[in-house]
């Protein structure tokens, strides 16, 4: 076996292996979704389970607040940032265009 035809071969199960991959996540997908729907069918059927979910949710979120503002507080200045960034290279296009022009 040559060593070209050994690199194809290689690359070839690569390839397989990549899809294989591929079509596990994507079933793996499917079913979370599938059990999911079914799941909030069946939550959706007993409203204090609804209220009890709601109430762990509003402990968790009065538990963690300070973590969470505090992340998306960095996320929004992470954003203003961007921004700004994009908006300086804006500029900086339209002024070489125009002092190409």
């Amino acid at each position: 076996m040559s060593h070209n035809h050994g690199k194809h071969l290689m690359a070839g199960m690569s390839e397989h292996h990549s899809m294989g991959q591929q079509l596990v996540q994507g079933s793996l997908s499917t079913a979370t979704v599938h059990t999911g729907g079914k799941l909030m069918k069946n939550i959706a059927k007993h409203p204090a389970l609804v209220f009890g979910l709601g109430l762990a949710t509003g402990y968790l979120i009065y538990k963690y607040r300070k973590e969470i503002i505090a992340s998306t507080t960095k996320v929004v200045d992470a954003s203003k940032d961007f921004v700004l960034q994009q908006k300086e290279n804006l500029e900086d296009i339209v002024a070489e265009t125009q002092e190409e022009n």
